[in-house]
């Protein structure tokens, strides 16, 4: 059985190598076309030749999102799209319209077909007939359960691909009308406003039936899948998906580093322990700025998965610096500032490599050695006295509050 792969978004290049750094095997990103995050900053040509060059290095893989719901128009440039995205060595394209897989067929033939999770695929039957189309992976529905994914699994030869953690949709496999009905911005085509997330007062007719002063939501919580990790590992799935294109580094970093190291020791010892899972989910939740739960895999979908009387967004300004460079002789990391610290606090290290590591903030000085005593200008530049070493792409963030 091969390895599962562990998959990883970026909205940039900074991003993508980030997420590749910290353990992705692969990541997914978008062109400045045809891509359903319109408004990630997205990769040009140039970016896409260089984050495949990148991953090659790492022995990453690079997919690229054409998953836009296609109108006649939008076929303009495809085939020179995937010509160029053949020429840098792209090793596959995530696609909703099934009328590209021809094409791809013809001017990309090295490069593979994976079906989006747009598709709704939730049976085998699909999957199967998917196959059929030319579909060299699959990703399933969102909305499949883990028992419908084991079943699926058994009965289908096509790799599967499946969500496990990441923003979710209120409308079915991501299909959104709400952003285009009330913002004129398509979310199939690349324009969701998140819309779900707005508060709204509740109307029946011209009757406010919400009390007063109470705003309401219909979002759903974030998805954390980490405690069927195993038993997708174990039924054969292919790769497992982290949503969050538009997300920061630190997110990137965190979330990818936790699921790289328990896919590592689920391999490694067999298994996982609830003590070693526990420390997993601690572990993601110093990332989340949403309530979190399993979604659909456990086959419940009471109203406890939605957030109905908030939107859940939060902001944390835990991450607090990224290091661009290490002074070995005089244990200095050179830091860019990203939220505010002081010194004399206590902070933590971590990295692709480095294990979490606490230490005082006992000196830190700025471009021209004067001391500083509170890091507040974002992407400021701080030398910072190391009690240990880091490396270049290690985070520090202000230390847990779990």
């Amino acid at each position: 059985m091969s390895r599962i792969e562990l998959l990883a978004p970026a909205k940039d290049l900074e991003k993508a190598k980030i997420a590749i750094m910290y353990g992705a095997d692969a990541v997914y990103v978008g062109g400045m076309f045809y891509s359903l995050r319109s408004r990630a900053s997205n990769f040009d040509k140039a970016d896409l030749k260089e984050i495949s060059r990148f991953a090659k290095r790492y022995g990453a893989k690079v997919y690229v999102t054409v998953n836009i719901i296609f109108h006649d128009d939008d076929y303009f440039g495809i085939r020179e799209y995937l010509r160029y995205l053949e020429e840098i060595g792209i090793d596959a394209v995530i696609i909703s319209s099934l009328a590209l897989i021809p094409i791809v067929r013809q001017e990309a033939p090295h490069i593979e077909c994976h079906i989006s999770t747009q598709l709704s695929s939730l049976n085998s039957s699909a999957v199967r007939t998917l196959k059929e189309f030319g579909a060299d992976r699959v990703v399933l529905a969102r909305e499949a359960s883990m028992d419908q994914i084991e079943q699926i699994s058994r009965k289908v030869s096509v790799p599967l691909e499946v969500f496990i953690h990441g923003g979710m949709c209120s409308n079915y496999s991501g299909r959104c009308t709400l952003s285009n009905r009330m913002t004129l911005r398509d979310a199939n085509r690349g324009g969701c406003a998140h819309s779900c997330r707005w508060k709204y007062e509740l109307y029946d007719r011209d009757q406010l039936v919400s009390d007063p002063g109470c705003l309401l939501s219909m979002s759903s919580k974030d998805l954390r899948a980490s405690a069927y990790v195993e038993r997708m590992i174990r039924c054969g799935v292919a790769s497992l998906k982290i949503e969050g294109r538009m997300k920061s580094e630190y997110y990137i970093g965190q979330v990818v580093r936790t699921y790289r190291r328990m896919i590592d020791e689920i391999y490694m010892a067999d298994g996982l322990s609830e003590e070693r899972l526990t420390y997993y989910d601690n572990e993601l939740s110093k990332a989340e700025n949403r309530p979190s739960d399993d979604g659909f895999l456990s086959g419940d979908c009471d109203n406890s998965k939605h957030l109905y009387d908030v939107n859940g967004a939060g902001v944390t300004h835990d991450y607090v610096g990224f290091v661009h460079d290490f002074d070995e002789n005089r244990n200095l990391a050179l830091v860019e500032v990203k939220n505010i610290f002081a010194r004399g606090e206590l902070l933590e290290a971590f990295g692709p490599v480095l294990n979490n590591e606490s230490f005082k903030v006992e000196y830190m000085f700025d471009e021209n050695w004067n001391p500083v005593d509170l890091a507040n200008r974002p992407t400021q530049m701080l030398l910072i006295r190391m009690p240990f070493p880091v490396s270049k792409g290690d985070m520090l963030r202000k230390v847990s509050r779990l």
